[in-house]
């Protein structure tokens, strides 16, 4: 009645009939049967044990990979070590200390020496060439020059040059032996019990106190009042000798030098 009276039925008739017929297409098409569904699920594993098997695949050829890596890497390595060898320490063989040697029976009783300078006390022989004399020097490293007793020293010339004649005495005796030496040059020597310098002329003496001989520079000047024919200064022991104060005659002059001298005369 509705419909009739205002005019509006069959319109929503239409409107009620498309309704229905979209609502089964709808389903239609949203809907997937079973039997589809299956084969989808079917479809899924089957991709998934294809995805599955090309990992395990590509997991098997990095291992490959690596494992030729290593090879190709050690052989090279061993391949160097072969070609390069290894520098080796030469073996030292070991060594005994040698034997101390056995001194001479001249060498012994001479003179010790200590990184070779001659070990002397305070009083050593001392052996005066040319005439052959022995006398018991002092050792003195507050002198700086040698000194000799020397008596009636005269001057003179010889060839030009400056010479001078001078009496040593003979050892446990009254007697005196003359020398001639050229002068080496002269020295001013002050001493404290005099109120003017001395001077002195220096002359060269061969000389040997133990095994060790040597030329050098001595003081003359009278000694007659002092207790020892020779002193030795620092001009001889420096470089040369080592005192030791706690000795005496640490040194011995071999027979070779006094014989020697004895021939001569």
């Amino acid at each position: 009645m509705f419909s009739t009276r205002f005019g509006y039925g069959k319109p929503l008739a239409v409107l009620a009939f498309l309704f229905t017929v979209s609502g089964c297409s709808t389903d239609r098409y949203l809907m997937v049967p079973k039997d589809d569904l299956g084969e989808l699920k079917g479809s899924m594993q089957i991709q998934r044990a294809t995805l599955v098997t090309m990992e395990d695949n590509a997991h098997a050829r990095h291992e490959r990979a690596l494992r030729a890596n290593s090879e190709s890497t050690q052989s090279i390595l061993d391949a160097i070590e072969q070609k390069v060898e290894k520098p080796k320490c030469p073996v030292v063989a070991a060594q005994a200390c040698p034997p101390p040697s056995r001194a001479t029976q001249e060498d012994r009783g001479r003179a010790d020496r200590l990184k070779g300078k001659v070990i002397v006390g305070e009083l050593e022989k001392f052996y005066l060439a040319g005439p052959g004399l022995v006398y018991d020097a002092r050792i003195d490293s507050g002198a700086e020059t040698s000194s000799l007793d020397a008596r009636n020293i005269t001057r003179f010339e010889r060839d030009g040059s400056n010479w001078v004649r001078f009496d040593v005495p003979v050892p446990k005796t009254d007697e005196f032996v003359t020398m001639e030496k050229e002068i080496s040059r002269r020295v001013k020597v002050i001493q404290s019990s005099a109120d003017e310098a001395d001077r002195r002329v220096v002359v060269e003496l061969q000389f040997a106190i133990g095994d060790h001989q040597q030329v050098a520079e001595f003081t003359l000047t009278d000694r007659g009042h002092l207790s020892h024919t020779v002193l030795i200064g620092r001009n001889i022991l420096r470089d040369v000798m080592l005192i030791d104060v706690g000795k005496e005659f640490a040194t011995k002059l071999p027979e070779s030098i006094t014989n020697s001298d004895k021939d001569d005369s």
